[in-house]
């Protein structure tokens, strides 16, 4: 509890003025939507904190306890002493768990401005408690009705009277205060124990039924005798035709004073489901972050000369997805969470041609040129900032449209939240200790009961089985392993190390379980991100990526030749050599060993790529340990030796070759007949066909064509030779307004006391018999008496209460000091802004004196 010197407020914006600079700016970061933009000063500031969608957002950032803690606020009496929110907390008994949290719980909601006052006077801001209060239409979380006062307010007198006569109350013509006798009956615990021992039991379990909510019930025109008994004493009353409510007093005396059945003042533990030692966990998650990256280098492989297209609506669609999935030889929801973060690493985008493709960007160059440490690093930060949530893929929006991968309507804000929280979770257990999903999931709902829920604070309705909350957080678990942050489910060493800045920009005060080691303001809410730099973004990653070197496997320089066309690489391999080598073989099989299978086709692929017969000879005896096999050596040379005898050209397309035998051998077949071949001269044919349509047409009759220039030279096409122009990845969409670094913190807490100081700073009126001005009302002179206030001041030091308005046209109100007035300006110290400043006199509506005091 806290205690408070200064006379009670009687609104918040006057508490919000009793606090010092360091609980406003706990506000301030709390809630950053009240400084967006900053209140002129502290009343537009109260004002601001009790708008609809402020409260909800504040709400939304409650932990159960402290919103429980708002919810029983929202059933007591406005204002509420501390004892009585005790008693509604604690109950009868006073748990000694519930009332030893109860001062932090009402302390956090004091920070956020949602509740305000002594503790003799605690008010609900009256928005909290229009969400929170209960009423038919919006049934508190408590389950509790509406009090006795509320529930008479439609009934007659004489029905009033009926009621306070058959609980043996004295009879009063005031109904007022006959409604304020029977509530006060259904408080006394004693005299309420005596009216309900003489009750039937068939109607005291009536009351059972009702006490915990729903309070309200059906009854029929003629009442059964256990109703009418209820109905009889106001232990029922009725609210409509047919409908009768537990009144709150008589369900609190029933629950022995509680306001929740089961109060939460300690959030669920979050629990080990396994335990492994932390270096197979470290090995096990290194694995996965090398899959990782061949994931990644994979599909940007494949897609390197000209990925699948894009959609009119955007993203890729479900057959180029499935298309994917199988190239790389996963499911298809992991298809879609790498292509998803490769996008939004800014590795892959549109090419932004008119046949849109997705391709590989410049960046994926720079990406593979950096060590493997970090490359992980990078993909790793980006996802844990990244908004994209691939998850969706699969399901549709809320106008029932298909979401695609790479497509729109995948952003959900709230996604770094949850990850950063899941793995924070994660680091407060022992290194190698794997959590129970459940337990995790338990944790987030505790945290925020509110956020991710589909009705909003007090709206009927259950909570769906699964909120957004809860699949992100599934979903987090499940990338953390694929991404190699996690390995067997616990946090690896180099997870820990990316995730460390994170975590210590988290501190709390007290711990509020058993297996939350981290540090955490009462103010803050849990998983809440302060912002970081650059640079302790790059020291994160630099620690990851040290953690992580030492365990990736070392990459080969060498494969191993077979004599049935394949060759075996027994680990990663140099990138050079893979690079090369996947050109010149097909893979044929991953895993801890990639097998690579030669094919006409794949050799004839080296050789469109520039390489030369001699070329691959002596690539595959400097990296290969054992001989290169003569069935190898033969197909190169056989498929190197038809290779460019034929050349294909542009005229739609021609065909030429100074072997005609070979040209008459092309026009006699009939696969030839779709190419539309005609001879033009003994060695060119010509073609109605395109270049590619007759390239590819003659490799597939078993051909070994070359493409040609204008000027007759053999186009070589590589397989990275397709980029989009420099792209930019995709910004995260921010869960509203970013929390305010130190530095803006300071300089809106220093503006909202200045406008506060020029708002509230006393007057002296112009004219003793005109009406002070309103509160916020700019002062108005005429331009004459404007001038002549301001040399006067000039002369006699005195400080001024000024109005202007700036060249956008915002009005404000400001304490200065004229220092020297000439030339239509006036220069004077601005207590407001705390430094000299100059307006033009035509901007200031109007100047008044300060009062002596």
């Amino acid at each position: 509890m806290s205690t408070e010197d200064h006379p009670a407020p009687r609104s918040l914006a006057e508490a919000l003025r009793g606090r010092d600079d360091t609980a406003l700016g706990a506000l301030l970061r709390s809630r950053p939507d009240l400084i967006t933009p900053v209140p002129t000063d502290l009343t537009q500031l109260a004002t601001r904190a009790g708008t609809r969608a402020s409260v909800v957002r504040a709400l939304e950032r409650l932990d159960r306890f402290a919103l429980q803690t708002a919810e029983a606020l929202a059933v007591a009496g406005d204002p509420a002493s501390y004892d009585e929110l005790l008693g509604l907390m604690a109950g009868d008994d006073r748990d000694p768990e519930v009332a030893a949290a109860l001062p932090a719980a009402l302390a956090a909601l004091r920070e956020q401005a949602l509740v305000w006052g002594a503790d003799d006077r605690l008010r609900l801001v009256r928005t909290a408690r229009e969400l929170l209060a209960p009423s038919p239409q919006h049934p508190s979380p408590t389950g509790l009705g509406p009090s006795v006062r509320e529930a008479t307010a439609g009934m007659s007198p004489g029905r009033i009277q009926e009621i306070v006569a058959a609980v043996g109350l004295p009879s009063t013509h005031d109904s007022v205060s006959a409604v304020q006798a029977l509530a006060a009956l259904f408080t006394h615990r004693k005299k309420m124990a005596r009216l309900l021992a003489a009750a039937p039991a068939e109607s005291r379990e009536v009351l059972e039924r009702l006490m915990w909510g729903p309070p309200y019930g059906q009854v029929t025109h003629d009442p059964a005798a256990r109703l009418r008994w209820l109905l009889d004493r106001g232990l029922l009353l009725p609210t409509a035709p047919g409908t009768v409510v537990l009144p709150r007093e008589v369900a609190l005396h029933l629950r022995a004073g509680r306001a929740h059945r089961a109060p939460e003042p300690v959030p669920p533990a979050v629990t080990a489901a396994s335990a492994h030692r932390p270096q197979v966990v470290d090995a096990t998650a290194a694995g996965q972050a090398y899959t990782a990256l061949a994931t990644v280098e994979e599909l940007l492989t494949d897609w390197n000369e000209g990925g699948p297209p894009v959609l009119r609506a955007g993203g890729l669609s479900v057959r180029d997805l499935k298309r994917t999935a199988v190239a790389l030889d996963l499911p298809e929801p992991v298809a879609a969470f790498w292509v998803e973060l490769a996008y939004a690493t800014g590795l892959l985008a549109s090419d932004g041609e008119a046949d849109e493709r997705y391709a590989a960007t410049p960046a994926y160059d720079e990406w593979l040129e950096r060590p493997a440490p970090e490359r992980w690093a990078l993909l790793a930060q980006t996802w844990l900032a990244a908004t994209r949530t691939s998850g969706l893929v699969g399901g549709r929006d809320a106008k029932e449209r298909a979401l695609s991968a790479l497509g729109p309507g995948l952003d959900r804000s709230a996604a770094p939240e949850v990850r950063h929280r899941v793995l924070a979770l994660l680091a407060a257990l022992p290194e190698g200790a794997a959590p129970d999903p459940e337990a995790v999931l338990a944790r987030l709902r505790w945290e925020r009961p509110l956020r991710g829920a589909q009705n909003a604070p007090g709206a009927p309705g259950q909570r769906p089985e699964e909120d957004l909350r809860a699949r992100l957080a599934r979903w987090t678990l499940a990338e953390a392993e694929l991404l190699g942050m996690t390995g067997r489910g616990a946090l690896s060493a180099h997870g820990r190390a990316l995730l460390g800045a994170h975590t210590e920009k988290t501190p709390r005060t007290e711990p509020h379980g058993p297996g939350d080691k981290l540090p955490f303001h009462h103010h803050r809410a849990p998983g809440a991100l302060e912002p970081l730099s650059p640079a302790e973004q790059a020291v994160a990653a630099a620690a990851a990526a040290r953690l992580l070197a030492p365990l990736l496997p070392e990459p080969l320089d060498h494969v191993l030749l077979q004599a049935d066309l394949t060759a075996v690489a027994p680990g990663p391999l140099q990138r050079p050599l893979a690079a090369v080598l996947g050109v010149l073989a097909d893979v044929e099989s991953k895993g801890g060993a990639t097998v690579y299978r030669f094919t006409p086709a794949s050799v004839r692929r080296a050789l469109d790529a520039g390489r030369t017969a001699a070329d691959l000879h002596a690539f595959l005896a400097a990296h290969a340990r054992t001989p290169v096999p003569q069935p190898l050596a033969y197909l190169i040379d056989d498929v190197a030796r038809r290779h460019g005898r034929l050349r294909v050209g542009a005229a739609s397309a021609y065909l030429r070759c100074d072997d005609d035998t070979v040209l008459n051998e092309i026009l006699a077949d009939k696969r030839a007949v779709p190419l539309r071949l005609r001879l033009l001269a003994p060695t060119v044919l010509a073609s109605q066909a395109d270049p590619a349509a007759l390239l590819d047409g003659l490799r597939a009759m078993g051909y070994a064509p070359a493409a040609e220039s204008a000027d007759g030279d053999v186009l070589i096409t590589r397989a990275d030779a397709h980029r989009t122009p420099p792209r930019t990845p995709p910004e995260p969409v921010p869960d509203g307004p970013p929390m305010p670094d130190a530095t803006l913190l300071s300089a809106a807490i220093r503006a909202i006391r200045a406008g506060d100081l020029a708002s509230t700073a006393p007057r002296r009126p112009a004219d003793p018999a005109a009406p002070p001005p309103a509160p916020g009302e700019l002062p108005r002179t005429s331009s004459a008496e404007t001038l002549a206030t301001m040399q006067a001041a000039v002369l006699t030091g005195e400080a001024l209460w000024i109005g202007y308005v700036n060249a956008e046209g915002a009005a404000s109100q400001r304490v200065v000091a004229p220092v020297r007035v000439e030339g239509g300006f006036v220069t004077a110290y601005d207590h407001t802004a705390d430094e000299v400043r100059t307006y033009p006199l035509h901007r200031i509506t109007g100047v008044a004196e300060l009062a002596d005091d």
